[in-house]
């Protein structure tokens, strides 16, 4: 039987931990950053743990 391939799109965004947790990057940080506070834009440079219950739906996929 064949490797599972895995899904590339979720393979870019995400990294694994050693602990199996999953990090990812915050969203709004393309563009329109003229109106947002730099408090604001410093907090979205952050990386961010993904939930426990979002963490079920990428169990097959990386």
């Amino acid at each position: 039987m064949n490797k599972l391939k895995v899904s590339k799109s979720i393979f870019k965004r995400f990294k694994v931990t050693s602990t199996g947790k999953l990090l990812r990057q915050k969203a709004s940080r393309s563009h329109l950053l003229e109106k947002k506070t730099p408090k604001r834009k410093r907090k979205l440079r952050k990386v961010v743990l993904v939930s426990n219950k979002d963490r079920l739906n990428f169990r097959n996929r990386l």
